[in-house]
């Protein structure tokens, strides 16, 4: 008697051990659509600070295989699936809300299906882009446009990092031509916010640390400070009128302390945007009269919907939002745990 196979495929298999983490890639069988599931193919794949979150244990239980900012084709469609929505040979792209209930009272909200009470997330709740194919739901599954002027690799960063920097700019309160601060503006996310940000109008000032200010003013920032200087404040504000701060501060760095920092950059009734996540033992400390006193608002933003994400990809065709990307193979997606947080730019990885 013959025993056939299933057909396997590569995946990057987060492996722990008390203190560290690591990406192992393995042979595991590719996975089969379920009715109204279609099966990817992927071609590259962009590594999040949330993935790096989850495999250090930060973010929760999640489960082995992480990613979900995956561009591939569409080769196997389960039962049931309308073509007319998706079909086989579909670019598509697989982002971290893998599907959404569609009739709680967050996804009646615009804009409020990324806060779903039944969200399911790529790399969490499901086998995520970190592997040769995935399978998604094909109603919620992103197609993309045929364009010449989006390739996948300049893709997959926008699917989780560039659109959350597009939304937090797009909800930042501030007019167009005001100064908005990025603060942690070299990182991935951060150095997307720059760029977003002067597309959009506003005239930006980057905060980092260490030997960034290249970088970020090259991504189009029109001032650059150093985090740990001690008069950052005062030289931040001497730029904007009255010396008041910045209209809106965009937080995208992964520290307590630069929440800190950041409530002292806002100006009147300016806005104090949160991205970045700190570790589960560091905090923002705020007393209430302080936002009294200032009328600062206090927003918290989540990726985006399918509808900023095609948003925030219009910029990338145009040419006016230009991704900084480093690319490796897949074999060696476990070398980038070493080098996330102090090198520019978005990490992809490439099949």
């Amino acid at each position: 008697m013959t025993v056939t196979q299933e057909p396997l495929h590569k995946a990057a298999v987060v492996v722990r051990s008390d203190s560290s983490f690591s990406f192992e890639v393995r042979s595991v069988p590719i996975p089969k659509p379920k009715p109204w599931e279609v099966l990817v193919k992927l071609s590259a794949t962009g590594v999040c600070g949330t993935d790096i979150g989850l495999a250090a244990g930060h973010l929760g239980p999640c489960v082995d295989i992480l990613g979900h900012e995956g561009v591939g084709r569409v080769v196997r469609i389960g039962d049931g699936v309308d073509p007319s929505i998706v079909k086989t040979g579909d670019r598509v792209g697989i982002a971290w809300v893998r599907d959404i209930c569609g009739k709680c009272s967050c996804c009646r909200e615009p804009g409020g299906e990324t806060r779903c009470r039944e969200l399911q997330n790529s790399g969490r709740n499901w086998d995520g882009t970190f592997a040769e194919h995935c399978v998604v739901p094909s109603r919620y599954v992103l197609v993309l446009p045929e364009d010449p002027a989006l390739p996948d690799e300049l893709i997959a960063p926008v699917l989780c990092g560039g659109v959350t920097a597009y939304k937090a700019v797009k909800t930042c309160g501030a007019v167009p031509g005001e100064w908005v601060a990025v603060v942690g503006a070299a990182g991935g996310v951060g150095g997307l916010a720059v760029q977003y940000a002067k597309a959009m109008g506003y005239q930006v000032a980057a905060v980092d640390v260490g030997p960034s200010q290249e970088a970020c003013l090259k991504a189009g920032a029109d001032a650059y400070f150093d985090a740990t200087d001690p008069d950052i404040v005062s030289a931040l504000k001497k730029i904007t009128p009255d010396e008041v701060g910045a209209k809106a501060v965009i937080v995208t760095a992964n520290s307590g302390k630069a929440y800190q920092t950041a409530l002292d950059l806002i100006a009147v009734f300016g806005s104090l945007v949160c991205v970045g996540i700190p570790p589960p033992d560091q905090s923002l400390t705020i007393h209430p009269i302080t936002v009294m006193d200032r009328g600062i608002r206090i927003i918290g933003t989540l990726v985006g919907t399918r509808t900023d994400t095609l948003e925030a990809l219009e910029f990338v065709r145009r040419g006016t939002v230009k991704p900084v990307v480093n690319t490796v193979s897949f074999d060696k997606l476990n070398d980038v745990t070493s080098k996330f947080g102090s090198t520019t730019g978005k990490f992809v990885a490439q099949f």
